[in-house]
């Protein structure tokens, strides 16, 4: 049985990751970990340890400690200040990770940094700026606006859509960056500016080995969780996604991953959506850690957190398609306490009159 530590465990990404590997025929010794002790009571986990913040001087000490009490044998960050972290002192914990390199969750994990990154490898993601301060926002509004209707203003760190919204005009952009630099203390620096990409949006989760790209899966954010209920509409963990075969999501999300890194090893997460043209441009790409919605392919029979942790313990996968692995318009439909529902697009139960 392998002993397995997962952090955030009381959140549903890590949760939904928990759910993989418990639907496979191996048992698992699952030692889940939070900051928060009550989020921990809803972890399907076998030992439950509260630890402090990343961003704490304990917490390296804390975790090792759980790892040497629990002979935990391998751990998984699912925040991405937790991938952060174990990724900047790989060589301290006391047990093996499988993570991308270190040079390159350090690039992932700042949107800006991506955004340059890849605007120099001539891989198409929107036009973007960072915002230094209000000369600066304004300059870049207007050059935006030019063949834009409305701009796209977010934090350059975070998930979840953090700090994202619309914007049609200056004031807009200074009276929200106010806002949050006031509430949570993100300000002038903190923040980018970019096109608004109208299109569908994607999600290309992926596994890597040594620069090989093991196996991969696109959907399409149909629904957004609460995005009802947000100023952008949108909160990038969807209500529903379904399964989409599109080689262009495909070929732009790996060429990609692999200018980050030619060896690129790990879990690597891309975001894109369409611009104007209907070319799909990659917004984010989350190294390190799976999407939230993990279990969605896991359920429909591509379970890539499971293959994970069989490539992290060395062993020998099943044959694996590296692209399509799953039929397309599998719907995968979730809302709150209502739980999760796999359909094919061509089953859909409602009648219309």
């Amino acid at each position: 049985m392998k002993k397995i530590l997962v952090t955030g465990c009381g959140g549903a990404a890590s949760a939904n990751f928990v759910a993989s590997l418990r639907a496979t025929d191996e048992d698992f010794f699952i030692i889940g970990t939070d900051t928060n002790k009550f989020h921990l009571e809803l972890a399907d986990a076998d030992a439950r340890y509260t630890l402090p913040s990343a961003l704490e001087p304990t917490y390296l000490e804390k975790l090792n400690e759980i790892i040497v009490k629990e002979k935990a044998e391998f751990v998984h960050p699912q925040p991405d200040p937790e991938v952060l972290f174990l990724s900047r002192n790989r060589e301290q914990v006391k047990t093996r990770l499988f993570l991308p390199s270190k040079q390159t969750i350090e690039i992932c994990q700042n949107k800006m940094e991506i955004v340059n990154h890849l605007r120099s490898k001539e891989i198409p993601t929107a036009e973007s700026y960072i915002v230094e301060d209000e000369i600066n926002l304004s300059n870049h509004m207007d050059k935006l606006l030019e063949n834009n209707e409305k701009v796209w203003l977010r934090a350059i760190k975070g998930a979840g859509s953090r700090a994202s919204l619309p914007i049609k005009n200056t004031v807009h952009g200074k009276v929200w960056i106010d806002y949050w630099n006031s509430m949570r203390g993100i300000g002038y620096g903190q923040f980018m500016v970019s096109e608004f990409l109208p299109g569908k949006e994607f999600a290309f989760q992926s596994i890597w080995k040594d620069g090989k790209l093991v196996t991969s899966q696109a959907r399409e954010r149909v629904e957004y969780l609460f995005g009802h209920l947000t100023p952008s509409g949108q909160t990038s963990s969807p209500s529903i996604a379904r399964t989409v075969h599109r080689d262009d999501v495909n070929e732009i999300a790996t060429k990609a991953v692999l200018s980050l890194d030619e060896n690129a090893t790990g879990v690597f997460c891309v975001d894109l959506k369409e611009n104007k043209e209907g070319i799909p441009c990659i917004t984010e790409i989350n190294a390190g850690r799976f999407f939230t919605t993990s279990n969605f392919f896991s359920t429909a029979g591509s379970n890539m957190p499971f293959y994970y942790i069989k490539m992290a313990f060395g062993e020998t996968l099943p044959e694996l398609s590296q692209y399509n692995p799953l039929e397309k318009d599998l719907y995968w439909i979730r809302g709150m306490d209502m739980g999760f529902k796999l359909v094919k697009g061509d089953q859909l139960s409602a009648e219309e009159l």
